[in-house]
């Protein structure tokens, strides 16, 4: 309390305060403010000259957040300080992650400081319970890590050998743990988490890893006194959208192979199964890429359903010919040569849509921007100003040159048109939306179903007759991308006598499957506007996409429609 004493003066009775009085609770209050907000910069301002000059605005902030990192701090919350014993006790709360709320007080001098009241700061006011000379320390440990489940509460990793009675199947998608990466050090720190800490660095595992790991507990000491203490806390399990048969036949259609294979639910944005590189894998999406292009191509006016061209084995564009695959030979209308798949047609039709034009519709698919699922590669096309010329652009146009995706990327692009071009948030958790996921348009629902009818047609007719299911409409896209030059381009025999930069491209490996990755793009059933399942399949040099990996994909169809 202040200690007030009366003086009577010329102009009448007034007060003298001496030591404790309200100048200095103010600014002790100020203090107890800018720390309830985090502001160190306005603690610092309360702090005497010498102290300003002795500790710069980055060393100060830094005793404070080294502190709170120590307690594994997550809010400050102060009270109404008080005078006892020649100083002010400043009432403070810290909540922490590993130890519950940490109450003490700390015990804040305060001098005079030329005309003003400020506070003589000392290192042990960062943290209420630390005397002169202590220092803070921490020790921690983890509780047993908490059980994954699939959608249906099978378990896909429990105890501590993260076992599950569906054996492979749940190894192929749960993951692994490992010891803390560099990249999460930091974050693994302010949690609590011990330096030897097992995390989840892949799959499932690393996903949910924050949900899975549980409260840290120990002992939070200062010098030798203990000052809070809690045992670790085990978390609840966490259940997946994997829906264990799915999942089966994924793995089952990837058999061993160098690739990967997703499959999500386009309503909810569920992904019910993934194998092998499935979300990391970045590779040449090639021909499935012209589900993209053709959508572009179709909303813009670029042509039209019932456009024909020429039936030919390559295009010229740029002075090049740009070839068919194995120098086939096709064209004919637009449905005839999504269905078989022609470079010779596909390639001018992205040139002439242009690379803007082809990046927009791109990014409306998903390309450029993160998938939303922890660890998965984030599918790429290049910023228009920088493909090329028609020729590049013509290329990125089958999804060769410098575009890339992955098999989940390719499931969310067959979705997206499923769903009458409306592309669909993708997640892990079965509880985050409880029911249809957030969309996003990438297309008007017209072209999305003339695309849909062109994809019906490679099932149908074209490139992935393979994956055709009787009685039930499936719409996809094969893609077969060239991993190394599959061309040898020789100049033309004008080309000395014109002076341009003409060329021809033929085959030079039509027999070596190795050296193309094989694709597909597919959902079903189609025609209604809700498919029930989407699936992406890459197969790293695996040959064409209808020989390999549209086979592979109609076993995932066929156990996500059951299911």
């Amino acid at each position: 309390m202040a200690i007030g004493v009366v003086v009577v003066a010329a102009g009448g009775i007034f007060f003298v305060v001496k030591g404790g009085g309200p100048s200095e609770q103010d600014t002790v209050v100020r203090f107890a403010h800018a720390w309830d907000a985090g502001n160190y910069s306005a603690m610092r301002d309360e702090t005497t000259g010498e102290d300003q000059d002795r500790y710069s605005g980055r060393t100060f902030a830094a005793r404070y957040t080294d502190a709170a990192g120590i307690a594994t701090a997550t809010r400050v919350k102060t009270g109404r300080p008080y005078r006892s014993n020649g100083t002010w006790q400043l009432p403070v709360t810290v909540t922490t992650r590993a130890f519950g709320p940490v109450r003490g007080t700390v015990a804040l001098k305060v001098v005079k400081d030329g005309d003003d009241e400020r506070i003589d700061w000392a290192a042990d006011d960062t943290f209420p319970g630390l005397h002169a000379g202590d220092r803070l320390t921490r020790t921690t440990e983890m509780p047993a890590r908490g059980d994954l489940l699939a959608r249906d509460g099978t378990p896909l990793a429990q105890g501590p050998n993260r076992t599950s009675p569906l054996g492979p199947t749940a190894a192929a998608i749960v993951g692994a743990l490992g010891p803390i990466p560099d990249t999460y050090k930091s974050t693994a720190a302010r949690l609590g988490y011990p330096s030897d800490a097992q995390v989840g660095i892949t799959g499932l595992e690393r996903s949910f890893d924050a949900r899975l790991a549980g409260t840290p507990g120990g002992q939070l000491r200062a010098g030798a006194r203990l000052l809070a203490e809690r045992a670790p806390r085990k978390a609840a399990p966490v259940r997946t959208t994997i829906a264990p048969k799915v999942e089966a036949a994924a793995v089952e259609a990837l058999a061993g192979r160098y690739g990967g294979v997703v499959a999500l639910r386009p309503k909810t944005g569920e992904i019910l199964a993934a194998a092998g590189i499935g979300f990391s894998g970045l590779q040449p999406p090639g021909s499935t890429f012209k589900i993209i292009t053709a959508t572009g191509v179709l909303q813009n006016g670029v042509a039209k359903p019932t456009d024909t061209f020429p039936v030919q084995t390559a295009a010229t564009i740029e002075g090049v010919q740009l070839g068919n695959a194995n120098g086939e030979s096709c064209g004919g209308t637009l449905a005839n040569s999504f269905a078989q798949s022609c470079n010779s047609v596909f390639a001018p039709l992205g040139a002439k849509l242009g690379a803007q034009k082809l990046v927009q519709t791109a990014e409306a698919f998903g390309f450029n921007q993160p998938t939303g699922i922890t660890g998965a590669a984030t599918a790429s096309i290049p910023p228009a100003g920088e493909i090329g010329d028609d020729l590049a652009v013509g290329s990125s146009a089958i999804g060769q040159g410098r575009v890339q995706a992955t098999a989940l990327q390719m499931a969310i692009v067959a979705a997206t048109i499923g769903l009458r071009g409306r592309r669909p948030d993708v997640t892990l958790d079965p509880d985050r939306w409880k029911g249809r996921a957030p969309t996003h348009a990438a297309t008007d629902a017209r072209t999305a179903r003339e695309v849909e009818k062109l994809m019906l047609g490679v099932v149908r007719y074209g490139t992935g007759k393979v994956a055709d299911i009787p009685g039930v409409k499936v719409a996809g896209k094969t893609g077969t991308a060239e991993l190394r030059s599959t061309q040898t381009c020789q100049p033309s025999s004008s080309a000395a006598t014109t002076g341009t930069p003409a060329g021809t491209c033929t085959p030079n490996q039509e027999n070596d499957t190795s050296d193309t990755d094989a694709w597909f793009s597919t959902y079903a059933p189609a025609g209604n506007g809700t498919p029930r399942i989407a699936v992406g399949v890459l197969l790293v040099a695996a040959g064409a996409g209808g020989d390999t990996a549209a086979p592979a994909a109609r076993q995932v169809l066929l156990a996500g429609l059951k299911n």
